[in-house]
């Protein structure tokens, strides 16, 4: 028999001093037990074994049991490390799965979250392409209006295109005329220069025959006094003649060129003058025409002008269309949702005359049951004492009971005569609505003020800023703010009128021009800032009054005179009892 070899220290090894403890093999386990069977049948027969077994068997039966117990104590450490390690992955396994279903919890919840937001966002997603589609009608609406005004501007930016033509045809021309006259300019420049360059020869050969004068006397004085004195005598005579001869030669000569002189500068001045009335002719006409050009150009730069003005007034009216068209959308939905507030509003005060109607029926119903209880109590304890019900005491009852309801019905009377009356003339009805910080809080129906308040948590200067009043059949009117007013955060401001002799406080206004903001059916306010834009708005209407409502009104008027009338019948009946109860004592 192979004997398996243990080793002392593996057996006393831990599951924590280990990481994974090695599985014993098949062969080995069958073994160990055929070596268990054999020593538990050694034990229980000893004489057997100790025939079978040879004397020095003995102790290798003791030591092989010992071995077989420690290896069996290493298998059982061994199972048990592994069975702790089992039951750790188990138990990581189910905080693991725990886990994994609040997960899964949480992921269901944000899935019926993200499903029922889904559903609101298709509603909305409906409502806003159904209020879309409405937009995209009015929109087409708008563009076909603006598809006109286009068409119209392009017919007058064609209109505009041919003045404009004409023009440049003008300033051509007028440019060929500027041209013309510049050189005609020229001309009579260049011909006065010339008259100018006549002027000042003339004058150079008038010098030029005196300056000869002169030298030829000199040369004669000269040749005279180089003369001998005796021919002076003989040549005087000759010299005198020679002299006069060539003094009246020079005086003809002088004559003559003085004359051709004055010819040719008539000539010429004549020339220069027709030259100079012609161009002067022409200059007149092109400056009469030039005049006319101007005069054309400038009716055609003003009807430019009025053209240009009146594309610009269009484009305006377009943009001023499409601003009060966002505007009448904005007025539209703000309204709509005012008159659903007011819907809502209308509905929760039906709602609440409802239950306090219940609450009062169920107030009535539980004092009838308590008078009958009453009534059955004070009945059993007069037929105890056998006491018949005494007449003064139900007279008393009865006429109690008939005066409340002669009182009561009296002056359910009153109020039903008086409310019909009220109900066939008007109510008073106040419409407001705002855009802005400010608010039309309150609109006297007298006319005697107009009380406004900053709704934010910061100041408004109200600069610039006007309040226009609107009457059926009076002209608008309008109350300036003062430049320096500045409306405080939170602060309520009135405008009085000058009619309302109040003595105004450091919060109210005064206004003098107008005694009063006027009375009427319909009147109305609206706050405009220094821009143009209408912030807030508040309108005091008198509309006829719904007999409903007043019915409704004298049920309840009624029903609080029943609910009045019950507890006095309640006490009488307790009084009574109690009466009897002493009595009885």
């Amino acid at each position: 028999m192979i004997r398996p070899q243990f080793n002392d220290a593996e057996c006393l090894t831990t599951p924590s001093s280990r990481a994974a403890p090695p599985r014993p093999s098949p062969i080995s386990a069958a073994e160990l037990t055929r070596h268990g069977k054999a020593c538990i049948e050694n034990r229980a027969n000893p004489k057997r074994s100790a025939e079978i077994n040879p004397p020095g068997a003995a102790q290798r039966l003791v030591d092989l049991e010992a071995g077989s117990g420690r290896e069996l104590g290493c298998l059982r450490l061994r199972y048990e490390a592994e069975l702790a390690d089992a039951r750790r992955a188990l138990d990581d396994i189910a905080i693991e799965r725990a886990a994994l279903q609040v997960e899964l919890g949480k992921i269901g919840e944000e899935h019926r979250q993200l499903h029922s937001r889904n559903s609101k966002k298709e509603a909305d997603l409906n409502l806003a392409q159904a209020r879309m589609r409405d937009l995209d009608a009015q929109l087409n609406a708008k563009e076909a209006d603006l598809a006109t005004a286009l068409n119209e501007n392009r017919t007058l930016e064609n209109g505009l295109r041919e003045l404009k033509d004409q023009v440049v045809t003008l300033e051509l021309s007028l440019e060929d005329a500027k041209k013309h006259l510049h050189s005609e300019m020229l001309r009579r420049v260049d011909l006065e220069n010339h008259l100018k360059t006549l002027q000042e020869k003339m004058t150079f050969q008038k010098c030029l025959h005196e300056d000869e004068l002169k030298e030829m006397k000199r040369v004669h004085e000269s040749r005279i006094a180089e003369m001998e004195s005796g021919r002076r005598r003989e040549f005087e005579s000759k010299l005198s003649d020679a002299l006069q001869g060539l003094r009246k030669q020079h005086e003809e000569q002088i004559q003559g060129y003085k004359e051709e002189l004055e010819r040719t500068f008539s000539a010429k001045v004549e020339n220069a003058q027709l030259s100079a009335a012609r161009n002067s002719d022409f200059a007149n006409a092109a400056r009469e025409e030039l005049m006319e050009t101007k005069l054309r150009v400038g009716n055609l730069t003003s009807e430019i002008n009025h053209y240009q003005s009146q594309n610009a007034a269009l484009e305006n009216r377009v943009k001023e269309l499409q601003e009060m068209l966002d505007k009448d959308r904005d007025l539209h939905r703000k309204r709509m949702a005012e008159k659903e507030k007011e819907m809502a509003q209308a509905q929760k005060k039906v709602q609440e005359q409802l239950e306090e109607y219940e609450h009062l029926l169920d107030v009535k119903l539980a004092l009838d049951l308590e008078i009958n209880a009453y009534r059955k109590m004070l009945e059993g304890e007069e037929q105890r004492l056998n006491i018949s019900p005494s007449a003064s005491s139900h007279s008393i009852a009865t006429q109690a009971t008939s005066e409340g309801r002669r009182f009561l019905h009296g002056r359910k009377r009153k109020m039903k005569a008086r409310k019909r009356e009220h109900s066939a003339g008007f109510k008073t009805v106040q419409h407001a609505s705002s855009s802005g910080k400010v608010s039309i809080e309150e609109i006297d129906a007298d006319g005697n003020f107009v009380r406004l308040k900053n709704n934010s948590d910061e100041d408004q200067p109200l600069h610039g800023w006007v309040l226009r009043r609107h009457l059926e059949s009076v002209s608008d009117v309008t109350y300036k703010f003062p430049s320096q007013f500045t409306l405080q955060a939170g602060q309520v401001v009135t405008i009085w009128g000058a009619a309302a002799g109040v003595s105004p406080g450091p919060s109210d206004l005064i206004w003098k021009s107008q005694k009063s903001w006027g009375s009427g059916y319909n009147i109305g306010v609206t706050l405009i800032t220094d821009e143009g834009e209408e912030l807030a708005e508040r309108k005091l209407m008198h509309v006829p009054r719904e007999e409903e409502s007043g019915e409704q009104e004298d049920e309840y008027e009624e029903l609080m005179g029943s609910e009045m009338e019950l507890p006095s019948q309640v006490r009488f009946l307790k009084l009574k009892y109690k009466q009897l109860k002493n009595s009885d004592c």
